[in-house]
C-alpha cells in the first residue's frame, strides 16, 4: 500500500472549526494521493463517555491535492466539492467539531483512504456501513491528529 501523506493547516483546532467557533469542516491537504476517490473520518478515540467516537465520515471525495474546508451537512453534497456524508457520533449527517469540555483537551485523529473506486454507498449510511463498503478497495492510507482544548 502506498503512504498518503495527511495535513491540516493546524495542530490546535481554531474555534471556526469547532462547537464554539463556525462549526466548519476545516481543509485537508493530501500529498501523494493516487487513488480513484478518497473516503474520511474523524474519531475522538479518548472520549470518556465510550470508547472512540466520529465526528464526521465522509467519501466519494475527488482525489484532489486539498479537500476544501466548510462542506456543508447532508447526505449529498455537491459543493465546495461533490461528496457524500454519513451519520456522526451525534446523530447527524455531516461535520460537527471538536467540542470538548471546559478545562479538557482532546485529540481528534483524521484518517484518509485512498480507495481504487467511487463507492456504491448512500449518504446518510454510517461509519460501519463504508468500512463494509470499503473491503477491497483501500489503496491507501494516511492520517494525522489534532487537538482541541476548551
Amino acid at each position: 500500500m502506498e503512504p498518503l501523506v495527511v495535513g491540516l493547516d493546524f495542530l490546535e483546532f481554531p474555534d471556526v472549526y469547532t462547537c464554539f467557533g463556525e462549526d466548519k469542516s476545516p481543509p485537508i491537504h493530501l500529498k501523494g494521493l493516487r487513488a480513484d476517490s478518497v473516503a474520511i473520518w474523524v474519531t475522538n478515540p479518548f472520549i470518556r463517555s465510550c470508547c472512540s467516537f466520529t465526528p464526521w465520515v465522509v467519501w466519494n471525495l475527488p482525489p484532489v491535492g486539498t479537500v476544501p474546508g466548510g462542506i456543508p451537512p447532508g447526505p449529498d453534497v455537491a459543493s465546495p466539492v461533490s461528496c457524500r456524508q454519513g451519520i456522526n457520533g451525534y446523530g447527524k449527517i455531516g461535520y460537527t467539531g471538536p467540542c470538548p469540555p471546559p478545562g479538557e483537551t482532546h485529540r481528534y485523529q483524521f484518517r484518509v483512504y485512498g480507495l481504487d473506486t467511487v463507492l456504491d454507498l448512500g449518504g446518510g449510511a454510517s461509519r460501519e456501513a463504508l468500512v463494509n463498503a470499503m473491503r477491497g478497495h483501500v489503496v491507501q492510507f494516511g492520517e494525522t491528529v489534532a487537538l482541541c482544548s476548551r
